[in-house]
């Protein structure tokens, strides 16, 4: 008979494995902040605490300009993404189970099971037929990509909280006669909304640090901010580029603090 009390935390080693495990994924991070903070030019060797290089970033118009076109394509792309992925929870949870319903979870999903280097390639030579027929060469295409790789990201939280909601609060909306518009406008929505904001959230930040497909769709002088910190990391790396990151950092961590927050289960 199973032991129902098992716990996986008292297996001999695992608290070993698990501060191992931490301190690989983190200490690196942890070492990149701390040299941001370097007042010398050097990304190895500590020289006395400054904040020179954050200064230097904030003064550097490509790093703005970089990161002003970064915001702009992520607000976009996470406002489209969250609206596609909120319909369609919507049409593949407030209704009967039917056929092809697990094909177009699939679909929906598809961006996060196919490697990304596969989606970038797809994009750029369908992107390089529509630049022909258009002659457009701007943002969109950007917009569009980022779009159609963050609509998984988005669903997921949305679904789940769909799934999450009871549906006796509809129906009895229905039963006083709201029409359906108004049963979504003044029931599902509000209760829904938490779920909205976290998969926006989420699509944002995914956006916002996506690099391989910028990198295949964006034309010159489109650099995101990632993208220009990798242009960078193939010059002379100094600890602007840490500063940079550690800048990008702090806004995903706040921003992923949110959606946790926006996402746990109460009680």
């Amino acid at each position: 008979m199973a032991d129902r009390n098992f716990s996986a935390t008292r297996i001999p080693g695992f608290a070993a494995i698990a501060i191992a495990a931490f301190v690989i994924l983190y200490l690196p991070i942890f070492t990149l902040v701390i040299y941001a903070f370097n007042a010398g030019q050097s990304i190895a060797v500590w020289e006395g605490v400054s904040l020179h290089w954050f200064a230097r970033a904030w003064d550097n118009e490509a790093v703005k300009s970089a990161t002003l076109r970064s915001l702009v394509i992520a607000v976009s792309a996470s406002a489209i993404a969250t609206s596609v992925a909120t319909m369609a929870a919507l049409g593949t949870t407030r209704r009967p189970n039917f056929r092809g319903q697990t094909f177009i979870y699939v679909m929906i999903n598809q961006p996060l099971m196919v490697p990304e280097i596969v989606t970038a390639v797809a994009l750029l030579i369908f992107f390089g037929v529509v630049k022909q027929a258009t002659g457009y060469q701007g943002l969109g295409y950007l917009i569009l990509a980022h779009t159609a790789f963050c609509i998984p990201f988005a669903y997921l939280p949305i679904r789940a909280r769909l799934e999450g909601m009871d549906l006796s609060l509809e129906t009895a909306a229905a039963d006083l006669y709201a029409s359906d518009w108004q049963t979504f406008r003044y029931v599902t929505l509000p209760l829904l909304f938490p779920g909205i904001i976290a998969g926006a959230m989420l699509a944002f930040v995914i956006s916002l640090d996506d690099v391989v497909i910028t990198e295949f769709v964006k034309a010159g002088g489109q650099d995101t901010l990632p993208t220009y910190m990798l242009g960078q990391m193939r010059r002379a790396i100094t600890p602007e580029v840490n500063a940079i990151s550690t800048g990008l950092l702090a806004l995903t961590v706040v921003l992923l603090t949110a959606f946790f927050l926006l996402t746990r289960k109460k009680g």
